[in-house]
């Protein structure tokens, strides 16, 4: 059982469906409103222990209903939630309108801004006993740097995902195991949005690997042969979540080797589109096994 270490975001996601978008200033009725326990830090924490991993995650709620609903559901999912701090304020939220196949999101981070350094090093231990670290960018870029360093001082592999998409600094980059950007986020991090892609895997062979959508994903091998696992078809039902699903998945199976984990990862992040919601369609490990037996 692999032990993987989530540093990331936990938010509440409030959905509202609506025959149209409103025009601003316009008041609609809506159709529908719901609330799914979302935030990247948690739907990869949700994803990992689904698939049989044993889960840590670090982050912050607030000192509201939200922020409890949260963690007693991360607890139900098996999440170990000990380094999971509670803190003055609101809980960090996404507000999503959803109307026919289009979406408008406010996210306003809460709770997740209040991460520092200082809760990193409190739970070092957690850096201690962790196989893989795993962590993204809706928190403060201080925290991720942070994790980073006690990821490379107790020499544990690093995941970063780095979404949402922005310039991170080469020391930052130097640290990290292995990179996990789609397309538009690759060409972003690295500030070189026209830049071949394609030749830029090739220069970071071993440390990167770039989802495509339904096409699978790319990625280097330490010698620096490219390679390409490609998608797994499906009737896509919502695709919301599945990058959280296939990072969670990557870090989970990492230890098989990265050719057999970005596969895996792959058959996760293709099974959860079939059922809608960000958590709601993540597979557990039988379903995914199941899955591959099927697609042998």
């Amino acid at each position: 059982m692999t032990r993987v270490l989530v540093v990331g975001s936990i938010n509440m996601d409030l959905v509202v469906t609506a025959r149209r978008m409103p025009k601003l200033g316009e008041t609609l009725l809506g159709d529908g409103f719901a609330t799914h326990p979302g935030g990247k830090g948690a739907n990869q924490a949700v994803a990992a222990a689904r698939l049989g991993a044993e889960v840590a995650l670090l982050g912050c709620v607030g000192d509201d209903a939200f922020g409890r609903d949260l963690r007693a559901h991360l607890e139900r999912e098996g999440v170990d939630c000990r380094g999971v701090a509670t803190v003055p304020g609101p809980t960090g939220i996404a507000a999503i309108t959803v109307s026919g196949g289009d979406n408008a999101i406010l996210v306003v981070p809460g709770a997740n801004h209040q991460l520092t350094p200082a809760h990193l090093d409190a739970a070092e231990q957690a850096f201690i006993d962790a196989d893989v670290v795993l962590t993204q960018l809706e928190i403060p870029l201080a925290a991720v740097r942070r994790a980073a360093e006690l990821a490379a001082r107790h020499k544990k592999p690093l995941l970063l995902n780095p979404a949402p998409a922005v310039p991170l600094p080469e020391e930052l980059l130097q640290r990290v195991t292995l990179l996990t950007p789609n397309e538009h986020e690759f060409l972003t991090m690295l500030a070189q949005p026209d830049a071949d892609w394609r030749a830029l895997l090739a220069e970071r062979p071993g440390k990167l690997v770039m989802t495509h959508g339904k096409h699978g994903a790319y990625f280097a091998l330490a010698r620096g042969q490219l390679r390409h696992q490609p998608g797994f078809e499906v009737q896509a039902v919502d695709s919301t979540g599945a990058g959280d699903t296939f990072n969670g998945a990557l870090a989970a199976f990492l230890p098989l080797g990265l050719e057999e984990a970005v596969r895996r990862a792959n058959a996760a992040g293709a099974l959860s589109v079939t059922r809608p919601g960000a958590q709601g369609g993540m597979p557990t490990l039988a379903e995914l096994e199941a899955f591959l037996e099927n697609k042998a």
